[in-house]
């Protein structure tokens, strides 16, 4: 696989045993930073979801989301030639990630204590859904179940009618924690330091870390703050309101100053940025109602284009509430390129770059794997000949040939 020598990742290996998103978004950041990224997958159907839905010339959204630039290797890991294959490809590799369901890697050998013992370089990353030590320990964790079970559903939504955040934000902000974990750990070792930690990140540990500022709130209030739809609990002003032309326009205040802006330079109302309830910020939570109330009505008689310019002339945060499908058509991201053709085994797609802008380094942006396209190529890589791989193939330790082999 072609490699950009110069790229801050270039020359680590990152072996994944993963599925659905957390750990595909690790390794997928991974990936975008220049590692080579080896995903081992169940020759029968690879990681499920691949299956979630067929909307991407029959492949699945979140699938070609989050796996871009890998290399799909299918190994039959309940197999004795399908585990040796597999270590195999982590003694030449510099991180092991997996998310495998509860007791899923100890079964396979692959505990911390067991690959310390026999790949002791190798970073082994793991993520889980509750952490090991507690009385959920042994449960499945998907992205909802967590949300739940951390407040998250709790904080979103409106009063009586808690709500999921619509984007797997559990799965994503661990997938991006074990990330993190690992580029600091490659850091850490540069110098040659002794046998690498392991790394455990727990969906349920990233969420009450999202949970920051409402369980410190509900520490020291002793009460639970309601959701507010697209508001906040913390400031006000701060929220959406309807416009004139059948828009919805997003405006918000961060301190007292703003405020005073929004009022006498936006809304014209020098009575509201004198009147005592809307004083402070506090003030201004208290009184809520009343502000949105006299906000809505002036956001009412005037035109989204006209309510921005206004915002923008006063130094005030505003925007426009978008659908996923105007996203796409958004002027902001065609302006600053970020969108990039990928390929895939069913054509080419456009993708969005990663976050990171690095000077002198363009991301890779690499193919959409097909299940198993480059496990001969792997396998080659790692000193395997034709035939030996052709004798595991007929053993049942491999899945069928697919393009990509070496020639």
């Amino acid at each position: 696989m072609n490699q950009n020598p110069t790229a801050p990742l270039a020359g680590v290996t990152v072996v994944a045993l993963e599925q659905a998103v957390s750990a595909p978004m690790c390794t997928r950041t991974l990936a975008d930073f220049g590692a080579r990224v080896i995903k081992v997958e169940n020759p029968k159907g690879g990681d499920f979801a691949r299956d979630y839905d067929d909307v991407v010339n029959g492949m699945a959204a979140h699938f070609v989301w989050v796996n871009r630039g890998k290399e799909s290797v299918t190994l039959d890991l309940k197999s004795q030639d399908g585990i040796d294959l597999l270590h195999r490809l982590l003694d030449g590799a510099d991180v092991l990630v997996s998310n495998l369901a509860p007791g899923a890697t100890a079964r396979l050998g692959l505990s911390p204590d067991d690959l310390a013992q026999r790949h002791p370089d190798l970073i082994a990353t793991s993520i889980d859904g509750f952490g090991a030590g507690g009385p959920l320990s042994h449960k499945r964790a998907y992205d909802l179940l967590v949300q739940a079970e951390s407040g998250v559903c709790a904080v979103t939504g409106r009063p009586g009618e808690p709500a999921k955040p619509g984007p797997p934000v559990a799965d994503v902000t661990s997938g991006l924690y074990a990330a993190l974990s690992i580029m600091a750990l490659l850091y850490s070792r540069k110098g040659g330091a002794g046998p690498a930690p392991a790394v455990s990140i727990s969906l349920f540990d990233t969420m009450t870390e999202m949970m920051g500022y409402h369980l410190t709130y509900a520490r020291h209030s002793g009460s639970d703050q309601e959701p507010l739809g697209m508001s906040s609990p913390a400031v006000a002003p701060y929220g959406a309101y309807a416009t004139g032309d059948g828009q919805t326009v997003v405006l918000g205040t961060t301190n007292d100053r703003e405020w005073q802006r929004f009022a006498r330079e936006i809304l014209l109302r020098a009575d509201l940025a004198d009147d005592p309830r809307f004083r402070t910020n506090s003030e201004r939570v208290r009184n809520r109602a009343v502000l949105d109330a006299e906000i809505g009505a002036w956001c009412a008689r005037h035109d989204l284009a006209f309510i921005q310019k206004t915002a923008d002339a006063a130094a005030i945060g505003n925007s426009r509430y978008n659908l996923a499908s105007e996203v796409l058509e958004h002027p902001q991201l065609a302006a600053r390129g970020r969108w990039r053709e990928i390929d895939t085994p069913n054509g080419a797609i456009p993708a969005l770059l990663p976050p990171p802008v690095i000077d002198g380094f363009d991301p890779p942006m690499g193919a959409v794997p097909g299940l198993g396209e480059h496990t001969d190529r792997v396998l080659a890589d790692a000193g395997l000949s034709r035939n030996e791989i052709a004798e595991l193939r007929a053993r049942g330790a491999l899945g069928p040939v697919r393009p990509g082999g070496p020639e």
